[in-house]
């Protein structure tokens, strides 16, 4: 069955009709050649609304919400995922699998060892490319929230940032196994990795002033594209989500 994500606008008459427009829309009408009678699920908030199409037009479509209920798919912990900027298209392959994992929200952040340094107009066309991945990956996955891709920042304003309850950062040279950081599906995660070449020193040393507990997945080293999603899912198994 198809699935839209909705903004609150959309909901209408205490959340029994959905009305949408715009490029979802036309996508439903023309692409999708959906007509009156046809069903829909949409989500906002981790919230499905099980749906019938009412009416369609060139540019709207209006919907009876049949039933709504939480989404089962959405995990109950809420994982952060801070990773530092790698070159190439790497960020967008992570983005997508850990959006499909069940991150709640990643973090790119700019580190000592980072290679590529995009100014601002290039960080703003980046921005806008996550987000989109990050949709698409939701939709696939079918979850029940998108998560947010944040803007690029610095290492310092990303660790200001974090409030989770378990704070960790993935550094190869020391720390426990992820096993003994105490995850549970009643907390919430941050986990920091970096870039081709890990960390330096000092930028650990600045996370476990923040809280972080330096961490290791294992005797072999991992690559910056694979670390956040291997983390991502043992994360999700320790907390029972997977």
């Amino acid at each position: 069955m198809p699935r839209f994500f909705i903004e609150q606008k959309s909901l209408r008459g205490h959340g029994s009709i959905i009305v949408i427009e715009g490029a979802d829309a036309r996508h439903i009408g023309y692409s999708l050649r959906m007509k009156p009678g046809d069903k829909l699920i949409f989500c906002r908030d981790g919230t499905e609304y099980d749906s019938t199409i009412t009416k369609i037009s060139e540019t709207m479509v209006v919907c009876d919400v049949n039933k709504s209920y939480p989404t089962e798919s959405e995990p109950s912990i809420k994982l952060t995922l801070c990773q530092a900027l790698p070159k190439s298209d790497k960020m967008e392959q992570i983005i997508q699998k850990s959006t499909e994992l069940g991150a709640y929200r990643i973090v790119p952040f700019m580190s000592e060892r980072c290679v590529i340094r995009p100014n601002r107009q290039g960080a703003e066309r980046k921005l806008e490319r996550y987000n989109r991945i990050a949709e698409e990956a939701a939709k696939q996955s079918g979850r029940g929230i998108i998560p947010e891709v944040a803007p690029i920042m610095s290492f310092e304003d990303m660790l200001a940032g974090i409030s989770s309850d378990i704070r960790l950062i993935c550094y190869e040279n020391s720390g426990i196994s992820i096993s003994e950081a105490g995850i549970d599906d009643k907390k919430s995660v941050t986990v920091i990795v970096g870039a081709e070449g890990g960390f330096e020193q000092r930028e650990v040393d600045k996370a476990k002033d923040a809280g972080c507990v330096p961490i290791w997945l294992g005797k072999r080293i991992l690559r910056c594209e694979t670390c956040p999603v291997a983390v991502t899912a043992v994360i999700m198994n320790l907390s029972g989500n997977l």
